[in-house]
């Protein structure tokens, strides 16, 4: 695997690229990771990066501006420049870009949504762990955000949904689920996973990512991720 990252116009924005060098196109997942723009987590980046690597992905790390250059809309401007470079470089990406997706978690998760929204998306399927949808907490995390519900359109691509009714950061119903109910006013396809243990910030809740988040992890919530495998297999299938 060759690891790469590139700066991107917005000031204090890089792409990580994690290629694998492969005969055929692979997939392809662009990671925005949380961190209420403090940092950009540990938990949700290289860690996420390299486990779905393992299966087949080409993965990529957007590092959106945090802490003194934190700025919603900038991030927003980082991830449209970062899906523009990877579209123009995916054959030497070895990147299929009709397969290119988005995931994204808590504050990324809102980042992911708002994206996954745009009428010029390039993002074909996306999911969203434990994410901000109303700005509810926007002072907490020293931005402006939007409710990204009412973004939710006819042409919002399919989406994997995932988090923890223990969540008191973002709870259930002033989040997750009013996105499913948007999408499900569009008539968006979706998959939801609410689960009955873990809370919130655990990204993969295994030992992997729980070294670097104080030890936080969860059998049950970690389902997440084969599940969410699974969803992505049908997905592909319904594309062919």
């Amino acid at each position: 695997m060759d690891l790469q990252t590139i700066q991107l116009t917005q000031p204090y924005s890089y792409l990580d690229i994690y290629h694998s060098d492969t005969t055929v196109p692979l997939p392809g997942l662009v990671i925005i990771p949380g961190g209420s723009y403090t940092k950009v987590a540990d938990r949700d980046s290289e860690r996420v990066a390299v486990t779905f690597a393992s299966q087949a992905f080409q993965t990529f790390v957007v590092r959106y501006p945090v802490v003194e250059h934190r700025s919603y809309q900038n991030a927003k401007i980082a991830i449209d420049q970062a899906f523009e470079y990877l579209v123009g470089h995916a054959q030497e990406l070895d990147l299929d870009p009709q397969q290119l997706g988005i995931i994204g978690f808590s504050a990324g998760g809102q980042l992911a949504a708002a994206y996954s929204n745009r009428p010029d998306t390039k993002a074909r399927f996306a999911a969203l762990g434990y994410p901000v949808i109303q700005p509810l907490i926007d002072k907490r995390m020293g931005v402006t955000t939007e409710n990204v519900a009412e973004l939710v359109n006819d042409q919002t691509p399919e989406t994997f949904i995932w988090g923890s009714i223990n969540d008191e950061l973002t709870p259930y119903l002033d989040h997750i689920a009013i996105y499913a109910q948007a999408l499900a006013k569009h008539h968006v396809k979706f998959e939801l996973h609410e689960f009955a243990t873990g809370n919130h910030g655990m990204a993969l809740a295994n030992y992997y990512t729980g070294i670097v988040n104080r030890n936080r992890t969860d059998n049950h919530l970690a389902k997440w991720y084969p599940l969410f495998l699974e969803w992505f297999k049908r997905w592909q299938a319904a594309q062919a």
